[in-house]
């Protein structure tokens, strides 16, 4: 009886899961189908503005207010993203000499010229955490003393072109209006509604939550050791363009980075500054662009898409250099905390476009200037 028994529980397991295959087959097929036939060309090659981003928009900036006001560290109001900096250290940006012409657009135009820059490298969470926990790095990068007209009329920001990147070349939401429920959903402390806002399956966004999950990456040995990208698309000149800084160890003296202590909250700080101040070893990277190719699925106001590299490959532009330097300080750490970055200090030639560049020019502005305000201090 017993042995009936298990040759039937045997068969009847075997077949469960071979319909299980089956039936994930399937549905794996008919999601690839769905997806080649969604993600296909062309694409506009001009921004499409929706009619109800602005109010989108205004509800976004009261959500970042709130965010914060919760993470406030003391009496110290913080960034309401990438909160903690591993430090800003000096940098100097070199155009390659054999640069295309037909790239050679604002702080490109002149090859062989180099820009001095304040870099800073960060966690993304909006509260100060420990460098082991899995997160978003971020890389932004301040040109200084450039001359000519920016987006922003802002006179303390008048010589200055900035470039904010993170560790991942797509975004975890499509478009303002997906960004406004999922960061009211986490500025209320309810991350499970942020990519299932209602009982329908057809809001959830599973593709957005895998987006999210492979951002949250593990802590690289050091932050100069991964690629940053912009993951929005900008204007090049009359190119759409993304960009990337990616290392390239290659141009430097030869440099092997001590395996950090990842018990420690600030490894990654210390990683840096076991390179650049104790070691006296400068760091490297490529400024690289990605043209976009409106005849394939390379669009501008969804940045959850990453723009195939085989259809439009990176182009390095120029080159970047850390040098050996001192840079952690009680001052020099203030001096940070006040930089104040925004892809809209930018000459026209690299305008920021698609939607979620649109919030930027919004959200980074007022968030800036409430910070400071809050912290009585001048933004940098």
């Amino acid at each position: 009886m017993f042995k009936r028994f298990w040759l039937w529980l045997g068969r009847f397991l075997g077949r469960t899961l071979l319909v299980l295959l089956v039936v994930g087959l399937a549905g794996w097929g008919i999601a690839e189908a769905y997806y080649s036939w969604k993600f296909s060309g062309p694409v506009a090659s001009e921004e499409q503005i929706p009619a109800d981003e602005a109010g989108y928009t205004a509800g976004i900036i009261e959500d970042a207010i709130r965010v914060v006001e919760q993470h406030r560290d003391n009496t110290r109001v913080l960034r309401d993203a990438h909160a903690k900096a591993h430090g800003c250290v000096k940098a100097e940006v070199t155009v390659r000499a054999d640069l295309e012409e037909t790239l050679r657009h604002g702080v490109l135009s002149e090859p062989g010229k180099s820009w001095q820059a304040w870099m800073r490298l960060s966690n993304g969470n909006a509260y100060p955490q420990f460098d082991r926990a899995r997160d978003a790095r971020g890389m932004a990068i301040k040109l200084l003393d450039v001359p000519g007209g920016k987006l922003l009329a802002n006179p303390r920001h008048a010589r200055e072109q900035d470039l904010v990147m993170f560790n991942h070349p797509a975004f975890f939401v499509r478009d303002v209006a997906e960004y406004q429920s999922n960061f009211a959903a986490q500025a209320d402390g309810k991350k499970a509604l942020a990519f299932f806002p209602s009982w329908d399956p057809r809001s959830w966004e599973i593709r957005h939550l895998a987006i999210a999950l492979k951002t949250l990456s593990p802590a690289p040995n050091s932050p100069v050791e991964t690629t940053y990208n912009s993951i929005a698309p900008f204007k090049l000149g009359p190119h759409n363009i993304k960009y990337r800084v990616t290392p390239t160890p290659e141009n430097c003296p030869s440099y092997a980075i001590p395996k950090p202590n990842t018990n420690l909250p600030n490894f990654l700080r210390s990683s840096l500054y076991q390179q650049l101040s104790l070691d006296r070893m400068p760091a490297c990277f490529a400024l690289q662009v990605q043209r976009q190719n409106p005849d394939y699925y390379m669009p501008i106001e969804d940045p959850s898409v990453e723009w195939d590299e085989r259809v439009s490959p990176f182009e390095t532009v120029a080159d970047i250099r850390l040098p050996a330097q001192d840079f952690d300080s009680a001052e020099q750490n203030l001096f940070c905390d006040n930089l104040s970055f925004n892809p809209w200090h930018a000459l026209p030639e690299h305008r920021p476009i698609g939607g979620i560049n649109r919030l930027r020019k919004a959200v980074y502005e007022a968030i800036s200037v409430y910070r400071h305000d809050r912290n009585a201090v001048q933004a940098q």
